[in-house]
């Protein structure tokens, strides 16, 4: 368990919190591609780290990302009018750029100076892989774009979704990379989700209810290895990738598309849950796609309009009783992605860990807690986060079958590093 004092360095992410601090060191995934989808368009309201901003794309089509309120009187830009080089406030006149820079103020005479002093606070905004991306750190500081495989591989390969999560993003995470509940929460989702059924992988889940957890450190953060009989001299392991401080890609089944996750906080009692699917070697088929616009998979249905899940807290996330009495879905709620949610969000807003009991099927969570305490510490010491550069990003998630006398470490080297020209190592 940790101490509340431990919890809160973990959980809080405003401007001036540590892990605030380390967050923006890092790019960020701030809206799909869609959401801006050309010159001149509607502005987009965006939260991020307990930062209300507005993301504009002008009528040139240049992207920015600054703060949501007008210098002169705070009123939202969200109201603002699109004009050639900028954006205006409705309320005086006050027009911005992109990046922040007040350029005209109608009030002021002429030969004024005082838009040379007035400068929004803003950040860059830029497109790779259908999602725009911000970085919010030190500009001296920025690092290089991201590289994830899913956002490098051409958009025919890749389906890319968010949501909306009513929970601090650390317990979002934890989910993420504890694959013990696989076997008893998304039970069914095995043999009936579209995206996950058929794979021979699957009856390892079902058949081993207490899997053996390896964890092992990596420059840039976890692998998470997992492991289950698969006979009398194999095991089957499945190998997840956790990178500081905010991605995780779930082991392949089969020939389906491989699942990812980016958890970013909104503020400290909600999170965006960034989901991806991509394949490494071949096009998405139109039922693939089909079946995650239908929330299926990781994916969600949507409040229409919103990217508020259908299924959420105020209805009780539609569990229906009834199927979970028949075994149709053990927890009585449909869909992977809202399985884990409606869980996750049922702990609170942020969980009390003072109050947890951890098992060995915990170990991964205990030691991304700690790595990222440590990270934190070394940070304040002036040394530099990992995972930064994209070499960290050329990671892959991976499902084996091996002896039971191999190393998952060596026995799966190469299938946990991007290789362009071999597919995911699945079972």
């Amino acid at each position: 368990m940790l101490k509340k004092e431990q919890n809160d360095l973990l959980t809080q992410t405003g401007p001036g919190t540590p892990m605030g601090d380390l967050f923006r060191r890092y790019w960020l995934p701030v809206l799909l591609k869609e959401e801006l989808p050309e010159p001149g368009c509607e502005p987009v309201r965006v939260q991020l780290l307990s930062e209300r901003m507005i993301a504009i794309r002008d009528t040139e089509g240049n992207y920015g990302l600054m703060d949501e309120f007008c210098a002169h009187r705070g009123v939202s830009l969200w109201f603002g009018r699109h004009e050639p080089g900028g954006i205006r406030c409705p309320y005086h006149g006050w027009k911005y750029r992109t990046d922040g820079q007040c350029v005209e103020v109608p009030s002021e005479p002429e030969g004024s100076k005082l838009c040379d002093r007035i400068k929004l606070k803003a950040y860059p905004l830029v497109e790779r892989g259908d999602i725009l991306w911000t970085y919010m750190g030190p500009p001296e500081m920025q690092p290089p774009l991201p590289e994830f495989e899913f956002a490098m591989v051409p958009s025919s390969q890749r389906f890319t979704s968010k949501r909306i999560q009513e929970s601090n993003w650390l317990q979002a995470l934890e989910g993420g990379i504890d694959s013990s509940h696989v076997s008893w929460l998304h039970r069914d989702s095995l043999n009936s989700d579209p995206l996950f059924k058929g794979a021979a992988g699957n009856q390892y889940n079902l058949q081993d209810m207490r899997p053996v957890f390896e964890v092992v450190d990596s420059d840039d953060g976890l692998f998470v290895g997992v492991r289950r009989n698969a006979g009398p001299d194999k095991y089957y392991w499945r190998v997840t990738p956790w990178i500081v401080p905010y991605f995780t890609m779930v082991p392949p089944r089969g020939d389906h598309p491989i699942h990812g996750h980016f958890w970013v906080p909104i503020d400290d009692e909600h999170c965006w849950t960034w989901s991806f699917d991509y394949h490494a070697r071949r096009d998405l088929t139109e039922h693939e796609v089909q079946a995650m616009r239908d929330g299926k998979g990781i994916h969600v249905k949507y409040v229409p309009g919103t990217f508020i899940p259908m299924q959420n807290k105020a209805n009780n996330y539609l569990i229906d009783r009834q199927a979970q009495r028949e075994g149709r879905t053990y927890s009585g709620v449909d869909g992977i992605g809202m399985q884990d949610a409606s869980l996750q969000e049922s702990m609170g807003p942020i969980q009390d860990r003072t109050r947890e009991f951890l098992t060995s099927t915990d170990n991964g969570i205990v030691m991304m807690r700690r790595r990222l305490m440590r990270v934190i510490k070394e940070m304040q010491e002036g040394v530099e986060p990992p995972a930064l550069q994209p070499e960290a990003h050329h990671v892959r998630s991976a499902a084996v079958v091996i002896g039971r006398d191999e190393d998952f470490r060596v026995a799966a080297k190469d299938a946990l590093r991007v290789q362009p020209d071999r597919g995911h190592a699945s079972v």
